[in-house]
């Protein structure tokens, strides 16, 4: 099957990209883009600087100025992961040539034993595996191992997947008991391990991948420089009530627990993530879904210190927070967990990748406090300056490839099987057609969601008796209702799914609406950084003010805004009723005072996602109440 997630139980069955295509919307125009530009400008960008020629000079077995950071090869896997989703989804032949190219610059680095880094090991640098901390090679290898799945289900065993196998007994060897009893500073290994355990039907490797997690928190790690939580060896697994430390690394290793704990049977590990997960949505997370909120450490903080300016809402961080999500989904069969997947998805994800697909944002703050200049796109900028505009290039540049293969695979996030029927999760024009308790099922989605928020669920087949429609309705759709063949429509709870089940025909519908009103949302009183102030959603997305859009060339921070006044929709734009301060003080404190009244004014919002595309301006999500 054509899916990143198989997992060997569970309570719902993902569906590939066989299964599952989009047919347009939003999301099908981001995968196109993607397609079109992203993957291609990944892959110029690998080659320009050096990161692919690395494994080249490493194979020559003299000494080399090797390009890069240690962690460079991964970007070619995940890019190489990127291409085999999207070849398996549309056979591209051009494509598929440089794939094969690619696994021949890859594998004449790879050694006898299986080993493949272009970093260590080689005349002049350390030695492998001495720098577990900061090394980052099993960190590669999780995502090369994550790319060798992607490669068997939508191609088969070829030279790539072979390649793969060496590294991944390779790792099992090496790494397995009585061998480096120890972990990697940056998990993912764990995931890449089950998951291609999974597609080979080689338990070793899911065994190694429960060593791996059993050892997380065992302190087999240096304290580095930021303590060991900041890659999770500071506790057990088992033993942590919520997700800390370095934001990606939190959420990778989650991934892979859940992936152990499902295919051994282990409860006890799901329910411990399951915990964290829950612990951390409801105190570290921000209203955009992005996790992280240091820039020192890429970390998450404390509970609810989450600043609009500082959230560091890494664009990796969200596609791990997708991956997390969808695993415990799969699990536990409940779709409230696809709220999560569609606020990061919409709010980090398509943001994170400017409308074509060729310069991207590392971090995703809420709040930018300059009218950043548009970056150079002829050279790679550091990451530590990615803040108010996207920039083709990093140093540090996992967030394109990761989001390269994260929309090349986007379909199937959109629905699920089990022995009863559908369930969707995800709402875009797509196409659904997969066996339900051995019987065909098909189905069409047609909406304009989230513009509109009608979404109509045609039945194509059904070759089988009564089937059981289930859509996820968020918890924010007060007011929603369902409406099956019969005509009827009913009121469905927020939160709750809504379920139609039916001896269906071809050509019977089900309407799903969702108010998708622009709405005012307010923080909790322990987020510190936003007392005060307030947001403005529209259905599943976050709204934010530009300074392109305040009169008189005002900046984000000379603006109020009065709550009590409903935000209106106008001409496709959403407004609120606002005020625009001219401040100035010798001394920015004093004694209590009424409020200052302001310039009154109509300020018009932007969608999160789309912020940044009209040229340099401030920005600001939660708005200072009046």
């Amino acid at each position: 099957m054509t899916t990143p997630v198989q997992p060997g139980s569970g309570r719902l069955r993902p569906l590939g990209l066989q299964e599952v295509r989009l047919t347009g919307g939003h999301w099908g125009e981001r995968q196109a883009v993607n397609a079109a530009n992203t993957i291609r400008h990944c892959l110029h960008w690998l080659e320009t600087i050096g990161w692919i020629e690395n494994f080249t000079r490493a194979a020559a077995g003299a000494p080399f100025e090797r390009a890069g950071r240690e962690f460079s090869d991964s970007e070619i896997y995940k890019l190489v992961e990127a291409m085999a989703w999207e070849i398996g989804r549309t056979g591209d032949p051009g494509l598929e040539a440089r794939f094969a190219e690619l696994t021949a610059v890859i594998a004449v680095a790879q050694e006898e034993d299986g080993y493949l880094n272009t970093m260590f090991g080689h005349p002049g640098q350390l030695p492998r595996y001495s720098e577990l901390e900061w090394g980052h090679e099993l960190y590669c290898y999780g995502h090369l191992l994550q790319a060798g799945v992607a490669r068997l289900r939508c191609h088969g065993e070829d030279d790539f997947t072979r390649l793969c196998r060496r590294v991944a007994d390779h790792v099992c060897d090496v790494f397995g008991l009585g061998g480096i009893e120890k972990v990697c500073g940056h998990a993912v290994i764990e995931a890449g391990l089950a998951e291609f355990a999974r597609a080979t039907g080689e338990a070793r490797y899911l065994e190694q991948a429960r060593l791996f997690v059993e050892r997380r928190g065992t302190h087999t790690l240096g304290d580095g420089g930021f303590g060991r939580a900041y890659y999770q060896d500071d506790m057990p697994v088992r033993e942590a009530e919520v997700l800390r430390g370095h934001a990606v690394r939190a959420l990778y290793l989650s991934s892979g627990a859940i992936d152990v704990a499902v295919d051994t049977g282990d409860d006890a590990l799901l329910e411990a993530v399951r915990r964290q997960w829950d612990a951390t949505v409801r105190r570290r997370t921000h209203l955009t879904g992005g996790m992280g909120s240091r820039y020192i450490d890429e970390a998450f903080g404390p509970d609810f210190a989450l600043p609009p300016d500082r959230a560091y809402s890494e664009s990796c961080a969200g596609v791990a927070a997708v991956m997390t999500a969808w695993r415990l989904m799969l699990a536990t069969g409940d779709l409230g967990y696809g709220d999560v997947i569609e606020r990061v998805s919409w709010n980090v994800l398509s943001g994170a990748v400017a409308p074509d697909g060729t310069t991207f944002f590392y971090a995703n703050p809420l709040h930018v406090r300059t009218a950043d200049a548009t970056p150079p796109h002829d050279h790679a900028l550091p990451h530590q300056a990615a803040g108010g505009q996207r920039a083709p290039w990093y140093d540090v540049s996992c967030c394109p490839t990761n989001l390269a293969r994260t929309f090349a695979q986007f379909a199937v996030y959109v629905a699920t099987a089990d022995d009863a029927g559908i369930q969707i999760h995800q709402y875009t024009p797509s196409s659904i057609d997969t066996l339900v308790d051995g019987s065909r099922f098909a189905l069409t989605v047609a909406t304009a969601y989230p513009d509109e928020g009608t979404v109509v669920i045609r039945v194509e087949a059904n070759q089988g008796s009564e089937r059981t429609v289930s859509l996820r309705v968020p918890v924010w759709a007060e007011g929603a209702e369902v409406t099956g063949p019969d005509g009827v429509p009913r009121p469905v709870e927020a939160g709750r799914p809504a379920t139609v089940t039916a001896a269906f025909a071809p050509g019977d519908e089900i309407r799903l609406h969702l108010p998708v009103e622009p709405r005012w949302t307010v923080p909790d009183p322990r987020i510190d950084a936003v007392r005060g102030c307030a947001a403005v959603e529209r259905g599943p997305v976050v709204l934010c003010a530009e300074s392109i859009d305040l009169p008189g060339g005002a900046d984000v921070a000379e603006l109020t805004v009065d709550a009590a006044v409903a935000p209106v929709e106008r001409d496709g734009r959403v407004y609120v009723s606002a005020q625009i301060h001219d401040r100035e003080a010798d001394w920015p404190y004093g004694p209590a005072a009424s409020d200052e009244e302001g310039k009154s004014a109509e300020v018009a919002l932007v969608p999160f996602h789309r912020r940044a595309t009209r040229g340099p301006a401030s920005m600001r999500v939660w708005l200072p109440l009046s």
